[in-house]
Parts: C-alpha cells; sequence; structure tokens
C-alpha cells in the first residue's frame, strides 16, 4: 500500500539546535498557520532540562525556516512545571488562538487524574505574544485538543481527547467549556488493523464544500502511530459522514522509525494553501518533517473509499 501524502523531502525540515539550551535535544509536533503569505510555525522543543517549550519559526515555502531565538511559550504555572507541549493554532474573527498542553500537577502540587495533563487555550494579536484563556477540561488524561477555524450555530468547537476517542466540545466565550455539552466523535476501531487502540485529532479541519476534512492519528498495539482522514458534516460536525478503513500516512523513514520515541509521526497542522494540503509532523519525537497532497485526490479517497 502506497501512502497519499508524499514527503517534501527524504530529510527533516527542521532539527535540534545543537546550540540552543532549551531546543538542543529534540524539536518535533508543530502547529502552522498560514498567513499573509508565510508559513508560522509553532514547534515544541526540548533542551538540556527535558522541559517542553514552544519556539517560533517562520518561512516562504514551508521547507526553509527562520526561528526566533528564544520560546514564545514557556510554563508560567504548576500545571505547566514540566512543559507546555504539542501547539495547534488557528485565526478566528482576526484573533490567534493556539491550543496546547500543560504537563504538570495541579495548582495545589497535588498529582492530576490521568496523567497529569491539561487541554489549555491561548490567544494572540500578532503571534509571538500568547495570553492564557485556561484550559477546555481538567482532571483527566485529555489532550489532542484543536479548535475548528470558525464558529458553527454561534458556538467555538474544540476537538479533544479523553482518551481514547476524539469528543467535541462547544463554548460560547472559549473560557466555559461545559461537559454536558461534550459528545463522543470518533474513537477506535477494534476490528481495524492500524486504528484499534486509541485516536486522537491533528490539526484544524479544513472545511470543504463536501464537509469538515478531519485528520486524525491513531495506533495500534504495537504503538505505531500512523494518520487517517474522515469527514464531518459542516452544520453538525458531530455527524460523521465518511471515515476510509485504511491510513494515508505512517512512519517509513529512518527518522520515523528512530528516535526519542520509535515509530511515530504525530501532526498538529494540516492546513491549506492553494489547492495543497500541508501536513507538518513530527518525527519520532525528535525532528520536524512535511508530507503534501492535493486536496481534490484527499477529498475523492476519503469520499469514494469510506
Amino acid at each position: 500500500m502506497e501512502s497519499m501524502l508524499k514527503r517534501a523531502k527524504d530529510t527533516p525540515i527542521l532539527v535540534p539546535d545543537p546550540l540552543s539550551a532549551w531546543e538542543c535535544l529534540h524539536v518535533f509536533n508543530p502547529g502552522v498557520i498560514y498567513h499573509r503569505g508565510l508559513f508560522h510555525m509553532f514547534y515544541r522543543a526540548q533542551g538540556l532540562d527535558f522541559i517542553s517549550r514552544i519556539g517560533y519559526a517562520v518561512s516562504e515555502d514551508g521547507i526553509h525556516w527562520n526561528r526566533l531565538r528564544a520560546p514564545v511559550l514557556v510554563p508560567e504555572n504548576s500545571w505547566e512545571a514540566w512543559g507546555v507541549e504539542d501547539p495547534r493554532v488557528v485565526m478566528i474573527d482576526d484573533v490567534f488562538y493556539m491550543t496546547y498542553t500543560a504537563f504538570g500537577p495541579a495548582d495545589n502540587g497535588a498529582v492530576l487524574a490521568g496523567g497529569m495533563v491539561t487541554p489549555m487555550l491561548a490567544c494572540s494579536e500578532n503571534l509571538v505574544k500568547w495570553k492564557r484563556l485556561g484550559p477546555i477540561v481538567t482532571g483527566e488524561d485529555n489532550k489532542d485538543h484543536v479548535l475548528f477555524p470558525r464558529r458553527i450555530s454561534r458556538h467555538y468547537v474544540a476537538l479533544h481527547r479523553p482518551r481514547p476517542w476524539i469528543w467535541l466540545a462547544f463554548s460560547e466565550d472559549l473560557v466555559h467549556w461545559p461537559r454536558e455539552k461534550m459528545r463522543p466523535l470518533l474513537g477506535p476501531r477494534p476490528d481495524n488493523w492500524w486504528d484499534n487502540v486509541c485516536v486522537g485529532a491533528n490539526g484544524a479541519p479544513i472545511e470543504t464544500e463536501y464537509g469538515w476534512l478531519l485528520f486524525y492519528h491513531a495506533y495500534d498495539e504495537n504503538r505505531i502511530y500512523r494518520f487517517g482522514v474522515a469527514l464531518l458534516d459542516l452544520d453538525d460536525p458531530s455527524r460523521v459522514i465518511a471515515r476510509p478503513r485504511d491510513p494515508v500516512f505512517w512512519p517509513a523513514t529512518i527518522w520515523e522509525l528512530q528516535g526519542n520515541v520509535p515509530n511515530v509521526v504525530f501532526s498538529c497542522a494540516n492546513i491549506l494553501v492553494g489547492d495543497i494540503v500541508y501536513v507538518f509532523y513530527g518525527g519520532a519525537d525528535h525532528v520536524i518533517g512535511l508530507a503534501t497532497v492535493p486536496l481534490k485526490e484527499l477529498l475523492d479517497y476519503v469520499r469514494y473509499s469510506a
């Protein structure tokens, strides 16, 4: 079986900086937004202290990058004491929003149930200075969260992942996310060969004439991470229109098969530029890669092979 996504290069597009104390070990799992003719990347980085911070880089072509020498988001409270991770970025009503994972104990020092991870949200007007808005949900193993790039029926809508399913959450103000309005969307398929253990969202869904195109990641009992796609209804994203049985991308290069965590491709960004979808991803939790696919080709696949 051949992957639908094609790697832009046989080598990573961003690697650790050996001269930087905060990003000398790993750079991975980037969120990317295309704005005013430039790709803006927000990537997770680890350095000498193993604490994750979020760095910023900019590019004209998505392959060659210039990065700031200092991170744009660093831990600031006890929930984030061990790192800020896996950013995903969208723009809604001329404001940029970043969803990211806080890793650390609760404010009172207690260890949180569910792995000490909290799905957080921040906003910015310039992509460099970020203001924290708070968590989407607390007290459970929940991450892989991302906002839809516009409101739906006057609500902000987010995907999030109380293990092992992808769920939907709704908010009127981006601060309050009522639990009673959360609902499951898409889960593992026990009878399928690659997404039978756990699933989570990748980047923000892409709006198309046929529905919301959702990229997601999943792993099997061997913990090999692969990407799949699904199509959601535009007006009611809780309705899954189509979900093909096979993956569209998986680890194949040495830097995806071997690294800090082997056999992993993990994406927080699938953005549409022209008629091409750019998928930025972490390889083996160590470096960053790029793969692309024409939107029409992907839509034909998800619509006719489900």
